[in-house]
């Protein structure tokens, strides 16, 4: 005789966590198109989006454990692989004759980028931030009542190599890349260490808030 089983309800911080996260993969290639100056710092605006992702998996590894950090960053693939489809799509129709003029010029400047930026945004991401799930559990389980130092860390590391595999996938062999590896790199690990610290933290006060009571120290 088969026995039913029900299925434990989905904690309500990770619903809102996933539903916020798979916003934050394809804000994150519209944001990129802006190039912001923090101080004597250059960096694309993307990366907050992305330092966003990186703090919410993060934080969802340190409460779930790495198969559910994983499974975010798996998943965040879907609405970025949809988002780029319909954006070639919207691009091909032609616009309406009413549409105000300097949007229709900036449209396809902003949006239509090359396949290789849109190749590399895909890896990098896909590299990167399961680079950092990784890394966080790690250093989590020697750092267990730090998670803001092991969240620098993996985030400082892995924008690293984000950083390193976006600029070689987008602009190796169409310009000059060294001041660009350098500049970007810096301006990452600067912002890592403000940003994903207070997500996870933000992370877990969500958690706590929301959810049934419920162990919340390290898995």
């Amino acid at each position: 005789m088969r026995m039913d089983r029900q299925a434990a309800p989905m904690p309500v911080s990770l619903m809102l966590l996933g539903i916020l996260y798979g916003g934050m993969v394809t804000l994150a290639g519209v944001l990129g198109a802006k190039q912001v100056a923090l101080g004597p710092l250059a960096v694309e605006a993307g990366i907050f989006p992305f330092l966003l992702l990186v703090g919410i998996s993060s934080g969802v590894t340190r409460l779930h454990g790495e198969y559910m950090g994983q499974s975010f960053v798996r998943l965040g693939l879907i609405p970025l692989v949809v988002a780029i489809v319909l954006t070639l799509f919207v691009l091909q129709l032609p616009s309406d004759p009413g549409m105000y003029p300097p949007a229709k010029e900036a449209f396809p400047v902003i949006l239509g980028q090359s396949w290789r930026l849109m190749l590399a945004g895909i890896v990098a991401y896909g590299v990167s931030v399961t680079l950092n799930v990784s890394l966080f559990a790690r250093l989590s389980a020697r750092l267990k009542n730090w998670p803001g130092i092991s969240g620098f860390l993996a985030a400082a590391l892995s924008q690293i190599v984000d950083t390193f595999l976006f600029i070689s996938i987008a602009f190796l062999g169409v310009r000059p890349v060294a001041e660009l590896y350098a500049g970007q790199m810096i301006a990452k690990v600067v912002l890592s260490a403000l940003m994903v610290p207070l997500v996870i933290r933000l992370v877990i006060w969500l958690a706590k808030r929301n959810d049934a009571p419920r162990d919340f120290s390290f898995k």
